[in-house]
């Protein structure tokens, strides 16, 4: 796991913007930048929004609202989880003492 510090670059909307991160983060990076890029060109695509600074404030709350959701799904999906572990470790304790 390397902490070196490199410099990667991102094409978002047909700009080329160089980012720092390690380099177990490149791919990561790369995914996000592709991510963000794609959805910042269907904002644009649709024509409601044309200046790049309310794209990328459209497509940054998408995507905030994305993790968000996803977010609080996978706090349910614990939660849920949880809950079935614990019984299931009552079933175990019950069947290991009788």
């Amino acid at each position: 796991m390397s902490k070196d510090v490199i410099p990667v670059t991102v094409t978002i909307l047909g700009k080329e913007y160089k980012i720092a991160c390690t380099e177990d983060g490149r791919d990561d990076l790369l995914n996000s930048a592709q991510k963000l890029d794609d959805e910042m060109r269907e904002i644009r695509d649709s024509g409601k929004v044309s200046s790049t600074d309310r794209i990328a404030i459209v497509a940054a709350l998408n995507l905030a609202h994305e993790f968000t959701k996803n977010k609080t799904q996978n706090q349910s999906l614990n939660q849920g989880l949880s809950e079935q572990l614990n019984h299931l470790r009552k079933k175990i304790e019950a069947v290991l003492e009788k």
